[in-house]
Order: C-alpha cells, then structure tokens, then sequence
C-alpha cells in the first residue's frame, strides 16, 4: 500500500461524506460523482495527532 503524503489536506465531501486526501479538492465526487462542496477536515491540532482526519471534524457519521 502506497502511503500518502502528511503535507495533503483531507478533504469531506459535503453531499455523501466521503473523505479524501488531496492537495486541492475534487470538482466532482469520486464517491457520488456530484459536484458537491468539500470541507477541510485535517487534523491541525495535538489532540488528534496532528496528521490524518479530525474526528471532530469528520463527525459521529464517519
């Protein structure tokens, strides 16, 4: 498995939730092919490690 770059942002897609790692955010959704808006969800702060997703952020749905 391939291991993705610390310094790409994690992206959530606002329609379906699906999450991503990227450096800018898709036009459309690679999840539910729509064009949807996508919401910076890394994690910035020691609480959570300072790399991946917030858990804050990605919501109890995730």
């Amino acid at each position: 498995m391939a291991e993705q770059s610390q310094s790409k942002t994690w992206w959530k897609c606002g329609e379906c939730g699906h999450t991503l790692q990227a450096d800018t955010p898709p036009e459309t959704c690679p999840s539910c092919k729509h064009k949807c808006e996508f919401k910076d969800v890394s994690c910035y702060t020691p609480e959570c490690g300072m790399s991946g997703p917030d858990p804050k952020l990605l919501g109890p749905d995730s």
